[in-house]
């Protein structure tokens, strides 16, 4: 590996670039990609595009092609190792050694089956120089977290769940007659939107359907594709005339159990109703994110009650805490999570932190399970 400063100035860019994948590519990876002609004059640059459309690489050569830039003996920066198989579109990896490019740098491996070490081994057949950035690295680290559904899912067979809460400084969450609007001012939510805007999935229960009424789609920031809303329903209680049912996007219902004349109803109001109930007459949480990784989610967005925030923790299922803090302290009312009673405080469930971040008046921390390191995986 020979990466020097200018190598890091150019992946730092091309992982700005990724970062405009968000709320378009999926189920794809977010990736980003530099291009620079022989003399290291910056040429092209570009992100995945929606799906079916055309990858990082694709998009940085065909700006090149346009403005008649010689690539011949070029370098190019790409956030994740280019694709090797005929997917919904041609292999990036093909592309760049018919470019007639030199080096590739990139800043972490692929870990899809079909490519996996395959596009870098297919550039180096055709003579290209390829350095892979150590995967401690910062970039390399950074590269993983932008993509970190798409890794969970294909390495671990179900999607990165992050569990968001918005609570007072005492851990309330709403008062003891259900008022929870708005704990938070409005600077948090609309950063709640914009991790709304990374999910594949918002999943919530029942309880907060019926007593919030939430849409839980993405409308405080721009985006072209709306994530797919889940609503964990063993009874299948979801009114037909619920917000949540509403476009633009899908709704999914997660039942255990209900009429069959309703869940009727629901999908002919275009809600998309699926069976996967527990032995206990509950939804089956570990089955259900195994039907959204089959469905490609790569991010699960929960936005819910006590009740399904306990049973997520308690199966230890969320892998990511997203929390706004409200500098306020509101007595009596509804706790994050309902736990069971410990005797000890070692038998608490510990995150570590990773971030505390000022958003107007009120504080986001972020802690991930002490077994998935900062930042990655």
């Amino acid at each position: 590996m020979n990466i020097d400063a200018a190598d890091r100035v150019r992946m730092t860019r091309a992982l700005a670039l990724a970062a405009e994948s968000i709320g378009l590519s999926d189920p794809n990876p977010r990736v980003g990609c530099v291009i620079a002609a022989a003399n290291g004059t910056m040429a092209a640059e570009g992100f995945t595009q929606h799906a079916g459309g055309p990858h990082a690489e694709a998009v940085a050569l065909a700006q090149a092609a346009s403005a008649r830039v010689d690539l011949r003996g070029g370098t190019a920066w790409v956030t994740l190792e280019p694709c090797a198989h005929q997917g919904r579109t041609p292999p990036c990896c093909d592309a760049l050694v018919a470019a007639g490019l030199a080096r590739v740098v990139v800043a972490t491996g692929d870990p899809f089956p079909r490519v996996a070490g395959v596009g870098m081994h297919r550039l180096r057949a055709a003579g290209i120089v390829v350095d892979k950035i150590a995967a401690d690295d910062e970039l390399a680290l950074a590269a993983r977290e932008i993509n970190v559904g798409f890794f969970s899912r294909i390495e671990r067979g179900r999607p990165w769940v992050r569990l968001k809460v918005a609570m007072s400084l005492d851990g309330r969450t709403a008062l003891e007659n259900g008022v929870s609007q708005w704990i938070t001012g409005e600077e948090a939510r609309i950063d709640t939107h914009r991790w709304r805007k990374r999910a594949s999935a918002i999943l919530t229960g029942i309880g907060t359907v019926l007593h919030d009424r939430p849409r839980l789609d993405v409308r405080h920031v721009p985006t072209a594709v709306q994530p797919l809303r889940v609503v964990a329903d063993s009874r299948c209680r979801t009114p037909l005339d619920a917000p949540i049912l509403a476009g633009p996007g899908t709704c999914l219902i997660a039942t255990a159990c209900g009429s069959k004349k309703h869940i009727q109803a629901l999908r002919s109001a275009h809600a998309d109703v699926v069976e996967c109930g527990a032995t206990d007459g509950r939804v089956d949480l570990n089955a259900l994110l195994g039907l959204l990784a089959a469905r490609e989610a790569n991010e699960v967005h929960v936005e819910a009650g006590s009740a399904l925030n306990g049973a997520l923790l308690a199966g230890g299922l969320v892998d990511e805490l997203l929390v706004y803090l409200a500098p306020r302290l509101l007595g009596p009312g509804r706790n994050v999570a309902e736990l069971r009673r410990i005797d000890t405080l070692s038998d608490g469930l510990n995150f570590a932190w990773t971030e505390c971040k000022s958003v107007g008046d009120d504080l986001r921390l972020r802690a991930f399970l002490p077994q998935t390191p900062k930042r990655a995986l």
